[in-house]
């Protein structure tokens, strides 16, 4: 068996998010019908990760398995940099893969990635040209205040308050070991690292920092909603639109091995 990573990115906003389903057109149903026309044979692609409905990705990884050589007159395999050329050409112009290598057949996508990383934008303009990638919010935001809260999201391992509720994950722990808020032009952008994520925890947190940074909710306020262990006492979630998985680690592994050279 032969394994081969892909790196890869998606604009979003036209998916029910990365994994297959049935209610509606996801980015893994679209890149498995185009691996499978372009290599003559069904494949089934697993992702780094699940993200949400309308949430982007600068930056993923996404591996497929292969029994028999896979060989043609136009390329020599799928890390030929003219088989990435041609599954560019199958695929729509939201989706876009940058390379495809072969691997261990023990490096996993999902399962041997170590950290990943997402970005929320915040625009304070009205946004026109990038309004699918940010979120419009009026008024300052207290960075101080957002920040010190960030401080015990880092100290934090059980992140229930902040999970979609009746998942089927084993546990809501998760190690961040980075989140930070700072402010760029025309607003801000908040940055998170962590070695896994929970269904709409990156959003949820986002809705309650914000109330953080409104004024709304004190340090003290925000460690009782995690304490708290209850979705129903964290801030409402974000839209999707400005949210991007921007990074994923794999050990010894690094993106710049993705690409042919």
């Amino acid at each position: 068996m032969s394994r081969y990573f892909i790196h890869m990115a998606y604009d979003g906003s036209a998916y029910h998010g990365w994994q297959v389903q049935a209610n509606g057109k996801t980015v893994q149903e679209v890149l498995e019908k185009a691996l499978s026309t372009l290599l003559q044979q069904a494949l089934s692609v697993t992702g780094a990760g699940r993200t949400d409905t309308g949430v982007h990705a600068s930056f993923f990884i996404a591996h497929f398995d292969t029994i028999t050589r896979i060989q043609s007159a136009s390329f020599s395999g799928p890390d030929d940099p003219r088989f990435t050329f041609k599954l560019n050409r199958f695929l729509p112009n939201d989706i876009v893969v940058y390379g495809i290598r072969e691997v261990d057949p023990e490096m996993h996508a999902r399962f041997s990635a170590t950290y990943r990383t997402y970005h929320y934008h915040i625009s304070t303009l009205k946004p026109l040209y990038n309004r699918d990638y940010t979120f419009h919010l009026y008024g300052e935001l207290d960075l101080e205040a957002m920040n010190q809260c960030c401080e015990i999201i880092i100290k934090t391992t059980d992140f229930t308050s902040f999970s979609k509720l009746h998942t089927d994950v084993k546990t809501n722990n998760c190690s961040v070991s980075l989140a930070q808020w700072k402010e760029v032009k025309g607003g801000y952008l908040f940055e998170i690292k962590a070695d896994r994520f929970l269904r709409n925890m990156v959003r949820s947190l986002m809705g309650t920092l914000i109330e953080a940074g409104q004024g709304k909710l004190d340090v003290e306020g925000f460690q009782r909603i995690v304490d708290a262990r209850d979705r129903g006492k964290a801030g409402q979630s974000v839209p999707a639109a400005g949210l991007f998985l921007v990074d994923i680690g794999y050990e010894g592994f690094k993106p710049t091995q993705f690409v042919p050279e």
